[in-house]
């Protein structure tokens, strides 16, 4: 099973707080680790807002307005799932930049077309938003973590950028 890089939270949380800019999350797969991992980082109040779990398709819709439409057309693991809870996490939350992850942790609820280990990854900002796909190979736990990772480099790239 990898760990969450500390190093890596550590920058993030510099680069959040030198920009002077917010994040909330929208997690599925990953049920709270990404948000749990923010915020292990003292001062992370100065960027932090929240972090949403929406496990089940109703609190998708509930909670982050994804619509029942899609939800029933490309299923709860989807790019556009996902584009969709990081969008509306960023809009509801009135933050600058919105995180989500979609995903099957496994080890069971796997088909041929999504496999144990798909996972949809989302970034939104006011400029757009981008998707990433990945299919890890690990444990449960292990899933759960490289999509946290996974999610963190990502957002760690993106400040990097801007």
């Amino acid at each position: 099973m990898t760990q969450v890089d500390i190093k890596l939270l550590n920058k993030i949380s510099t680069l959040l707080t030198e920009k002077k800019l917010t994040i909330a999350t929208a997690e599925s797969c990953t049920g709270g680790l990404v948000a749990h991992n923010l915020t292990n980082i003292s001062g992370s109040s100065n960027y932090f807002d929240r972090g949403l779990v929406s496990y089940s398709n109703n609190s998708k819709n509930e909670l982050l307005n994804v619509s029942k439409e899609i939800l029933k057309e490309y299923g709860a693991v989807s790019e556009l799932v996902a584009k969709a809870m990081a969008e509306n996490v960023r809009k509801l939350s009135n933050v600058d930049i919105g995180i989500s992850t979609t995903g099957i942790a496994g080890p069971t609820g796997g088909t041929k077309e999504k496999p144990v280990g798909l996972v949809y990854i989302g970034l939104s900002t006011k400029k757009g938003s981008i998707v990433k796909k990945f299919i890890f190979k690990e444990d449960r736990i292990g899933n759960k973590t490289a999509t946290c990772n996974a999610a963190l480099k990502l957002l760690y790239d993106y400040l990097e950028t801007m």
